[in-house]
């Protein structure tokens, strides 16, 4: 007699061990355990830490897929669902963080509960419990994989990276000002992409410096290990600031932009000079430290009107515009005087008190936008009084603005150009641009491009251990 139950009637066979895939984990392949015995299903994970407010807690934890591969790891995270306490066969406790997965099992996927246990010294990274079986499941204890086997070879394929799950950061804003627009934004993004953001003040920040576990405090506690950082370090404590990045970055963080590439920024002479090493056009520039030279230093850069700048000036401060030469010498007189280092420049009088800022994210242009000066002032800082609207840039500038920034190193990167009759000149690379002058000046959700960025350059893919990144 034919058998008319249909495929979706019968029930659905497991043999004691089980080739899963846990996907919304990046884990694409493992060989579980099932076992009717226990009553909940546990993971193996290692480095397991909590983070995230405690209203949304989330658990960071890597996991060793493949039995006796210690040097793969698949980094892992996912939102807490509960933390209890497991009694184990033996009869010791411990208390675990609970997770919620997808599991996929042959041709069938169905939502299971996970604790999260160090699980290195077991033949099977996974253990599969009665709770996580639905009413339909039989087990048979005498046969292995009733279901189609997977293999470990996607873990060392180009495949696992188009399975890895978007997986959550732990990311540090490095900012004294909280509730500045920018700071704000960028907490607000990250959180809506599902990350933990936290805002830090650099100056609150002390350092443990030895040749083995290098650390970062911050008010009494050690900071954790955090997957990118987010400079936006003023220029009043540069030199403090690129210290604590450089922590960072000796601790292996992915950090924005490099304590180096700030450095340079911000020191104009010596911003000029990668500028000028990297063949990248701009104003006419001279530096000198002997009042004698006052008058070939002006000569050098073609004469009277120039600008004189002191070399660590930030929004228009410390910027001075001499028409004729005798307020070029006077100016300059002044500043030795009071030991500043300075620069003179020639004056771009075609700009005619315009630039245009090139926000560059990673390698590319995201936004550029025009800033005109307030009535009177050749400078064009919107923190002077200027205003901005978006603007259309040639190749030529386009190409100019992420040369530049790549010469620096940044991944964020203010640009300002000032259009020139012989072409594009590079006047600033900003290395902690604002955003919100370009945001709404291009209407373009320019935090969001950055978290596009960090995202790629953060969340790791598999590999041994002896590669990583440092």
């Amino acid at each position: 007699m034919a058998d008319t139950t249909s495929p979706a009637d019968q029930p659905f066979q497991l043999g004691w061990e089980e080739w899963v895939s846990l996907p919304g984990l990046g884990l694409p392949a493992m060989k579980a355990k099932v076992d009717t015995g226990a009553k909940t299903s546990a993971l193996h994970a290692f480095d397991i830490e909590p983070f995230g407010p405690a209203s949304r807690p989330k658990v960071r934890f890597a996991v060793h897929p493949i039995p006796g591969r210690e040097d793969l790891s698949i980094p892992c995270s996912a939102t807490v669902v509960d933390r209890r306490e497991v009694i184990s066969s033996n009869g010791e406790s411990e208390w675990r963080y609970v997770i919620a997965s997808e599991i996929v099992v042959g041709d069938r996927r169905w939502p299971i509960e996970l604790t999260l246990t160090h699980r290195g010294g077991m033949a099977y990274r996974m253990l599969l419990g009665r709770q996580a079986l639905g009413e339909d499941v039989v087990v048979s204890p005498g046969e292995s994989c009733c279901q189609p086997e997977l293999s470990y070879d996607v873990y060392h394929s180009a495949q696992v990276r188009q399975v890895a799950p978007a997986r959550a950061l732990r990311i540090a804003v490095l900012s004294r000002e909280e509730h500045n627009y920018s700071t704000t934004r960028l907490v607000a993004e990250g959180e809506a992409r599902g990350h933990v953001v936290e805002v830090i003040d650099t100056t609150r920040c002390y350092m443990a410096l030895n040749a083995l576990s290098p650390e970062v405090h911050y008010d009494g506690t050690r900071l954790p290990r955090y997957d990118a950082i987010i400079p936006r370090i003023g220029a009043s404590i540069t030199p403090y600031g690129t210290a604590v990045i450089r922590q960072f970055e000796t601790i292996g963080a992915y950090c924005v932009n490099g304590s180096d590439g700030i450095t340079a920024s911000r020191d104009k002479l010596h911003a000029h000079q990668i500028l000028a090493r990297h063949k990248i056009g701009m104003p006419m520039t001279a530096f000198a430290a002997s009042p004698k030279d006052t008058g070939s230093l002006i000569s050098l850069v073609g004469g009277a009107p120039l600008i004189v700048k002191l070399l660590e000036s930030t929004q228009g401060k410390g910027v001075v515009l001499a028409e004729t030469k005798k307020a070029a010498e006077s100016v300059i007189s002044a500043f030795r005087g009071l030991k500043a280092s300075f620069l003179v420049q020639h004056f771009v009088k075609e700009a005619a008190g315009e630039d245009i800022r090139c926000l560059v994210v990673g390698s590319k242009v995201v936004a550029a936008m025009k800033r005109t000066g307030a009535e009177g002032d050749f400078r064009s800082n919107l923190h002077q009084g200027g205003h901005a609207e978006m603007v259309r840039i040639t190749r030529a500038e386009r190409e100019m603005a992420v040369k530049a920034a790549r010469a620096f190193r940044l991944n964020l990167a203010g640009v300002d150009l000032l259009r020139a009759e012989d072409g594009p000149k590079v006047l600033e690379v900003n290395s902690s641009p604002g955003l919100e002058g370009i945001e709404k000046s291009s209407g373009k959700n320019i935090a969001g491009l950055l978290y596009d960025e960090i995202e790629k350059r953060a969340r790791p893919v598999p590999i041994p251990k002896g590669r990583r990144r440092s």
